[in-house]
């Protein structure tokens, strides 16, 4: 059933808009065309332990302002915005929960979802508990039960006693704040007084290295750009990223890092570490210093650009986001600013904020100014020789609205 004052609040939010002056930005329907319909439906299924059949559910989608709530079980379908909860009482059996989603636009999706209502406690109870691959400290908890319709668990973190709810079969994630040893407990629920339960000492363990590379840099022209440690661009030859300046004394290490053949310098509990470029460079023209890092326990590094003859004390310090790449662009003005000569750079040296606490991985370590006026795309081009080689998308990857096929790239003549 669609709730006609939904309806009714969507044509006015559409007649308003369409109201407004074509100058204003609030006059653009350009929306309409581009809207899609709401994706990855899904519900949260909570029964009560009690032996009366009452669910509460709690519907989720992308792009979903309401839904409608066929129970299944020939009862009159309800209604309920995004966020809210509906309740229904079910007799013990199976049922397929319908779902459809409604965005603003008034495009729909619908999605049937399985529940069992069952009166028994639940039975052949199976866990499984992995750390996150890809976010540290985080723990996910899969339980499949006979008879359970929804668990909880309690992930032992001190100072936390709220559980977090999952439908059976589905998975439910936490991170902790620190990584360590902790008693997990799973209780499996079906709509019986009665429940079911397994505990278990599990290590959350924190990531420490980067588990994709960082991103790619863009095309440039050879003129616009200077490559200290890059794959993209061609270095400065005879580099020397591990010099022995000390550091070792200071509790510092280093070594070279691979990530599927993606090589990156590793400054371990940083406390200074520097690099030797192979020859003096003038980056006098060049406009930015870019740096991809990543880290799990730094929050800040210290940047210096070492002229020869001069040791500066002054350098930049930059903030740095745990367990994600930080791509710095620092203008070059923020060393000139403090009248740091770059005219005759042999040298880096970074510094860790706090000292030897944390580590780093650095990549794409270059220097770059906009375009000087030369294309890097110099030559005859032409398209692939194959489907797809060109396409439209409404974003970068998304080739959606249109693709090159077979029939569209032929050979040059």
């Amino acid at each position: 059933m669609k709730p006609l004052k939904y309806i009714i609040s969507a044509l006015i939010i559409f007649a308003f808009v369409w109201s407004c002056s074509e100058d204003d930005d609030f006059g653009s329907v350009d929306f309409v065309s581009t809207a899609t319909a709401p994706a990855n439906l899904s519900a949260l299924f909570d029964v009560t332990q009690d032996n009366t059949g009452l669910v509460t559910i709690t519907p989720n989608g992308e792009g979903a302002n309401f839904f409608d709530v066929d129970f299944g079980d020939g009862a009159e379908p309800g209604s309920v915005k995004l966020g809210e909860t509906i309740q229904h009482t079910y007799a013990e059996g199976s049922y397929d929960v319908k779902l459809t989603g409604y965005g603003i636009t008034g495009l729909t999706t619908e999605q049937s979802l399985p529940i069992v209502v069952s009166f028994k406690a639940p039975e052949n109870l199976v866990v499984v508990i992995e750390n996150d691959a890809a976010v540290s400290k985080q723990v996910n908890v899969t339980a499949n039960a006979d008879w359970a319709l929804s668990f909880d668990v309690y992930f032992g973190e001190e100072g936390n006693d709220l559980p977090v709810t999952a439908n059976i079969g589905e998975t439910a994630s936490y991170i902790y704040q620190e990584p360590g040893i902790y008693t997990i407990r799973v209780v499996a629920k079906s709509a019986a007084i009665e429940t079911t339960e397994y505990t278990q000492e599990f290590e959350a363990v924190a990531i420490v290295q980067p588990i994709k590379s960082a991103p790619e840099p863009p095309a440039r022209g050879e003129n616009d750009v200077i490559s200290i440690f890059s794959e993209k661009y061609a270095d400065v030859p005879n580099t020397d990223y591990f010099p022995d300046w000390g550091q070792a004394g200071q509790g510092s290490g280093w070594a070279m890092f691979e990530l599927d053949g993606d090589e990156m310098l590793n400054y371990i509990n940083l406390s200074y570490q520097g690099i030797q470029i192979g020859e003096a460079v003038d980056l006098t023209e060049m406009e930015y210093l870019h740096m991809d890092i990543w880290t799990a326990d730094l929050p800040q590094i210290r940047t210096f650009l070492i002229n020869v003859g001069v040791d500066p004390p002054e350098n930049v310090l930059s903030d740095l986001t745990a367990d994600a790449w930080t791509s710095l662009d620092i203008p070059m003005s923020a060393f000139t600013d403090q009248g740091i000569a770059i005219d005759n750079v042999h040298q880096f040296k970074f510094v860790g904020e706090p000292w030897a606490a944390g580590t780093v991985f650095i990549d794409n370590i270059y220097f770059w100014k906009e375009p000087s006026g030369a294309s890097p795309f110099e030559g005859s081009w032409m398209i692939a020789p194959e489907a797809g080689a060109l396409g439209v998308g409404p974003g970068p990857g998304d080739y959606s609205w249109w693709t090159s096929s077979a029939d569209d790239v032929t050979t040059r003549a």
